[in-house]
């Protein structure tokens, strides 16, 4: 009798592995969440501070596009990283590496916020060149972390719930870019533009360091996940997973990268296109919405909210339907909604908002997913290296360059966004193929070694 409620009781609060779930829970969130923090952090700051403390020009728009292209760094890097993290995770196991990884993404974002201005005498040249190397590090860490906390959850998952538990790792988008445009926020409403300068702007970068100590202390009480053991334990150990990924999984690694290269188009352009746009001047020479910025935040961050509540309906909808089906659907949904962006935008801030509850729903429904979807493609002992080089070349086909592509079609539309819209449908067209080409990943058993 005691001991089937033992057996009971530690049904519910451990996994396979022995892993208590809310830890599980926690290790893979918090990552993601630094990250995605991390990512609006940067983004704000390369806009409104850092032209003019790193990048001093007589010409802003100049200074502007350095800030930029030292923010662009970090896609350069997040290829290496997931080369370099994938190796490891894939030879070491995904434990030790995640925490390397978020140890070279937490003090690099913490060192940030401690660089001295450009404008400081004698800094001049080296304070923009130390940002430049943080930066890199930062993606550095980017890299490794995604694919590490998806890997961490589903494969700590029960049978039959690897779908729902790799949402736990996509819930750090909407977390992550909740946290830091409240800030953001909170610091605009109690600092003058003076203080906020001065030495506001490094408050975001700092706080992190709590996010890192919390995630560090969850991951080191981990155990290592069954399935990568079994890869230990069967000798399957990849030498150079690198190798072995691109000659034995060359098919699927390219699947991967173009079923994610919608999700990070969407996502790109609902977060910085729609900033952009929103908030640039009615009657400017690209004419845009005239919102007031931290109104538009506002609408950002409620729009997010349904963001952040898809992601957890996509688990159970994956999981019934199958990965396939269900991502076949929503990125023909995605497909169709490129065609709204146009008359919505015309409706002024109302029709705004709609698009973006809108978008962010379809945000939520096709990025939980990809937590389990990428990561199933490979078998276990390159597991890390296969799914982490897929999304992250993502990142570079659909996220890096769409703010970019994003603007200039604008300004060729002559304020208008059908070719906007028009961009965002043929990415997804090009996810439909690879979806197409792919099979259904929902009962492949995970433990395949190789």
């Amino acid at each position: 009798m005691s001991s089937s409620t033992v057996d009971a009781s530690t049904t519910t609060t451990a996994t396979p592995s022995g892993n208590k779930r809310s830890r599980v829970v926690l290790a893979s969130l918090i990552g993601t969440s630094i990250e995605f923090y991390d990512f609006y952090v940067y983004a704000t700051a390369a806009v409104l501070v850092f032209p003019t403390l790193f990048f001093a020009n007589d010409d802003p728009a100049v200074a502007r596009l350095a800030s930029f292209a030292v923010f662009g760094v970090a896609f350069v890097a997040r290829p290496v990283g997931s080369v370099v993290f994938g190796h490891f995770g894939d030879r070491v196991g995904r434990k030790g590496t995640l925490v390397g990884s978020l140890l070279v993404m937490g003090v690099a974002t913490v060192l940030i916020g401690c660089i001295p201005a450009g404008t400081t005498p004698g800094w001049e040249v080296a304070a923009p060149a130390i940002l430049v190397v943080l930066r890199f590090c930062q993606g550095l860490g980017l890299g490794g972390e995604w694919s590490g906390a998806a890997l961490l959850a589903t494969e700590n998952a029960p049978a039959g719930r690897r779908a729902i538990w790799g949402t736990f790792p996509q819930l750090g988008a909407p977390i992550g870019f909740i946290v830091a445009n409240l800030v953001f926020v909170l610091l605009g409403s109690v600092l003058s533009d003076e203080a906020f300068l001065a030495w506001g702007w490094r408050v975001p970068f700092l706080a992190s360091a709590l996010l890192v100590v919390v995630g560090l202390y969850v991951r080191i009480t981990l155990i290592e996940t069954p399935a990568f053991q079994k890869v230990v334990d069967t000798g399957a150990v990849a030498k150079l997973p690198l190798a072995r990924v691109v000659t034995t999984s060359w098919r699927p690694l390219l699947l991967g990268t173009f079923i994610m290269l919608a999700t990070y188009t969407l996502f790109y352009l609902m977060t910085t296109f729609t900033l952009t746009y929103g908030t640039a001047p009615a009657d400017g020479a690209t004419a845009g919405l005239g919102i007031e910025r931290t109104q538009f935040l506002w609408m950002l961050i409620a729009g997010v909210v349904f963001f952040g509540v898809f992601t957890l309906v996509s688990g159970p909808l994956a999981e019934r339907f199958g990965r396939r089906a269900l991502l076949l659907g929503v990125t023909t949904a995605i497909l169709v909604f490129g065609f709204t962006f146009a008359p919505l935008f015309a409706a002024g801030a109302v029709g705004a908002q709609a698009l973006l509850v809108v978008g962010f729903t379809l945000m939520g429904l096709t990025f939980g997913p990809m937590g389990a979807v990428l990561p199933e493609l490979f078998p276990t002992n390159v597991r890390y290296t296969g799914s982490a080089i897929s999304y992250n070349v993502a990142s570079i086909l659909g996220a890096a360059v769409a703010p970019f592509i994003a603007v200039w079609l604008w300004q060729l539309g002559g304020g208008s966004t059908w070719l906007v819209g028009l961009y965002l449908s043929s990415m997804a067209v090009l996810t439909l193929v690879a979806l197409l080409l792919s099979r259904e990943t929902r009962d492949r058993d995970y433990q395949q070694v190789e």
